[in-house]
């Protein structure tokens, strides 16, 4: 099983990735590579998932699972065990990976330009709104030294919100330029990831890049809660090698 990997520059130490829906052992709805236990599908078949996905990573021995709360907590990987309640990690140890999993929402990847620190945040927008950035961003002692990557997330055409979502921006950066209105009467299209993108800018932070890929609209290759209810979830992961 293979980790689909951006093109973004990277420190040579820093290993970076996301699942797709496909390769895997789960059955409809979830299939076939579904990494998450919570959602209703086989056990055995996730852990066959989980195995095969831990088989094809070079310079990674294991993965730390989180219970994700769509909050704004971190964790470092090296101090908890799996089903930590946490929305984000940290990792300065080679060889664990901190991972989020995901079905629309955005994962943010961060690490530090020597390749010495990485993170990675869960950013639905309860999460983001929450400030699970800022928390992330909190365990670098320089936001001008990290660099972030925006992993596939629902995209701005998909993601239909209330005025509450709207409202919880209010104060954003950028906010004016991520929500456009909507077809239907106190409905909007919010952009998840020129969200993340513009907070980040203006922490500090000097290089962003983005996958520019969608869940929703990529039915084939990714899960999509929001697309279709019961489903899988992919994983994504960061981890510094050896």
């Amino acid at each position: 099983m293979t980790l689909a990997r951006p093109v973004w520059p990277l420190p040579e130490a820093v290993k970076l990735g996301w699942t797709t829906r496909l390769g895997g052992h789960s059955q409809a709805p979830f299939e076939s590579n579904n990494q998450a236990h919570h959602v209703g599908d086989s056990a055995a078949a996730v852990d066959a998932n989980r195995a095969g996905l831990i088989a094809g990573l070079t310079g990674c021995e294991q993965i730390r699972w989180l219970s994700q709360i769509h909050g704004n907590r971190v964790v470092a990987v090296e101090t908890v065990a799996d089903g930590a309640k946490a929305d984000a990690a940290t990792v300065s140890q080679p060889g664990i990976a901190a991972a989020v999993m995901t079905a629309d929402c955005l994962p943010v990847f961060f690490w530090q330009d020597d390749g010495a620190q990485v993170a990675i945040a869960h950013g639905g927008w309860r999460g983001l709104a929450a400030g699970v950035l800022a928390e992330t961003l909190k365990q670098f002692s320089d936001p001008g030294r990290v660099r972030c990557g925006l992993g596939p997330a629902i995209g701005p055409q998909a993601f239909e919100v209330g005025m509450d979502v709207v409202e919880a921006f209010a104060d954003w950066p950028g906010a004016a330029r991520c929500f456009k209105a909507a077809g239907s009467p106190g409905k909007w299209l919010a952009d998840l990831p020129q969200l993340a993108e513009f907070w980040l800018q203006q922490a500090g932070v000097p290089a962003i890049y983005r996958s520019q890929l969608c869940t929703f609209s990529d039915a084939e290759h990714y899960f999509s809660y929001r697309r279709d209810g019961a489903t899988g979830r992919m994983v994504n992961l960061i981890w510094r090698s050896a």
